[in-house]
């Protein structure tokens, strides 16, 4: 059980969830499973590649979910001629006008924010995007030999158009898998889009109210991470990422049939802290098998690699990620005398 502060605190997370989809809606359309995958990365401390094509309020929403969170937001536009140093700042020379000396002084990038939009990021050379790994992964970039470390809390959002491929540079996978989510933004419906149309063609502009500070987000990552997480749910999360490797074990058929590459144990630790965060944002004290099932789909399809069998036969990675869904159980429940889980696990940090 948690203590009583983090009761405390798994109500008001809840409550924040609640206010924040409130305010988010004012502005977006639909997108609720977008929004909360988004929530759910963020306080898992994760970051996040939207895929869609142009127009479904992709850069709209990244913005609006800064604003709604007093968070510092910018938007790097990634062209083929965008270069490392202008994304994360470079160091140039600066003349003491009284003594003559120069020294070198560093002019901070627009990677120096809280909040990170990183449009169309398959536009610009593997060099550039590389740029962002470090500060992904570490929290920090490194220029001169000299480290500097970034605001918290860091959040990257990435975008990506799936269906224009000319003059573009796919990610490399090491990259892909820095990304805890792989979200695809779909077509609104029919009344969602009436929706949209009524309210863009007005100058009715909503004011937002500011729900969290930087310093509760912090407060509250932490929190997810001590969310406890039962031995079973673990298991059950794993089951996912080990049964994507068709080399390994006793695997399905059809994985060996279409999955060339399966994914990684960063996909497994994402798995469970996706799952508790999501299970903080809806008000419970542990996460389920439900909360795991709910983000296996934007975990795993940016880290299976199909093989030319599927790509003949049209064979995506959400087709095999809801096979899996249909075939792994979850009824192995060990439990110790009393009715009680006899282990809880904890993940560690997932790097």
């Amino acid at each position: 059980m948690l203590p009583d502060d983090d009761v405390q605190a798994v109500q008001k997370l809840s409550e924040a969830y609640r206010r924040l989809s409130a305010e988010l809606g004012r502005v977006i359309v639909g997108q609720r499973e977008v929004i909360e995958e988004l929530l759910v990365a963020m306080f898992a401390r994760g970051h996040c590649l939207l895929v869609g094509v142009p127009g479904l309020a992709k850069t709209l929403l990244i913005r609006t979910l800064a604003d709604t969170m007093s968070l510092r937001f910018s938007r790097i536009q990634f062209t083929p001629d965008l270069m490392p140093s202008d994304i994360t700042g470079t160091e140039v020379i600066q003349e003491d006008r009284a003594s003559g000396v120069r020294q070198f002084r560093f002019l901070p990038g627009p990677i120096f924010a809280n909040v990170i939009l990183a449009d169309e990021i398959n536009r610009t050379p593997p060099k550039t995007q590389a740029a962002l790994l470090e500060a992904m992964q570490e929290h920090q970039v490194t220029v001169g030999g000299t480290r500097h470390r970034l605001e918290e809390p860091f959040f990257v959002l990435a975008t990506q158009n799936p269906i224009e491929q000319e003059g573009t540079y796919p990610l490399p996978e090491a990259q892909l898998d820095r990304f805890m989510f792989n979200t695809f933004v779909d077509y609104p419906a029919e009344d969602e889009e009436l929706e949209i149309v009524r309210r863009t063609t007005t100058d009715a502009l909503p004011s937002l109210a500011s729900t969290l500070s930087a310093e509760e987000i912090l407060s509250l990552q932490n929190l997810v991470r001590r969310v406890p997480v039962a031995e079973h749910v673990a298991r059950y999360a794993l089951r996912f990422t080990r049964l994507t490797r068709a080399e390994k074990g006793d695997v399905p058929q059809f994985v060996k049939d279409y999955v060339s590459w399966g994914a990684g144990p960063r996909a497994s630790q994402y798995l469970v802290l996706g799952a508790k965060a999501r299970a903080v944002l809806h008000g419970r004290y542990h996460a389920e098998c439900a909360d795991v099932r709910a983000v296996v789909a934007p975990v795993l399809r940016h880290r299976i690699v199909t093989n030319f069998n599927a790509e003949a036969e049209g064979v995506k990675p959400d087709h095999i990620i809801r096979k899996l869904i249909d075939i792994v159980p979850e009824s192995d429940r060990e439990s110790s005398r009393g009715g009680r889980i006899s282990e809880v696990f904890r993940s560690a940090d997932a790097g």
